[in-house]
């Protein structure tokens, strides 16, 4: 497996990123909530169900990224937050794999793509983020 060698700047910068797109998905997620739940885990349950689930995810990936961020800011405790986020996204992953076959047909292999590359790219840029 090839090694991905970063240094505490570009590492930061790949963190920031991160944050602000888990922070986008969280917002998405309470603002729009079926264009978060619908193709993860498809229309089959109740409308209101599916927009708390949406919302509490949401409020989960706005707290992870809102916090790679302000540690970043204050370069201090970075890499415990991208470790943090990259455990929530091991935590999608392995959901999506145990519902795998009830999930919608169209978007699981998607979805399934997405909660991994999150975890790799929190496995890949955290051990960068040694305070300096």
């Amino acid at each position: 497996m090839p090694r991905l060698d970063l240094d505490y700047s570009d590492a930061t910068r790949y963190a920031e990123l991160l944050g602000l797109v888990r922070m986008a998905i969280g917002v998405m997620a309470w603002v729009a909530p079926d264009r978060i739940t619908v193709p993860w885990v498809g229309p089959a349950t109740e409308r209101d169900t599916r927009t708390v689930l949406s919302r509490a995810l949401g409020g989960r990936d706005i707290a992870l990224g809102l916090g790679v961020l302000l540690a970043a800011r204050n370069h201090k405790g970075t890499r415990g937050w991208v470790e943090a986020g990259g455990l929530a996204d091991a935590g999608d992953l392995l959901a999506t794999i145990m519902g795998y076959r009830s999930l919608p047909k169209y978007t699981r292999a998607l979805v399934l793509a997405i909660t991994a590359g999150a975890a790799a790219a929190a496995a890949v840029i955290a051990p960068a983020l040694k305070e300096a």
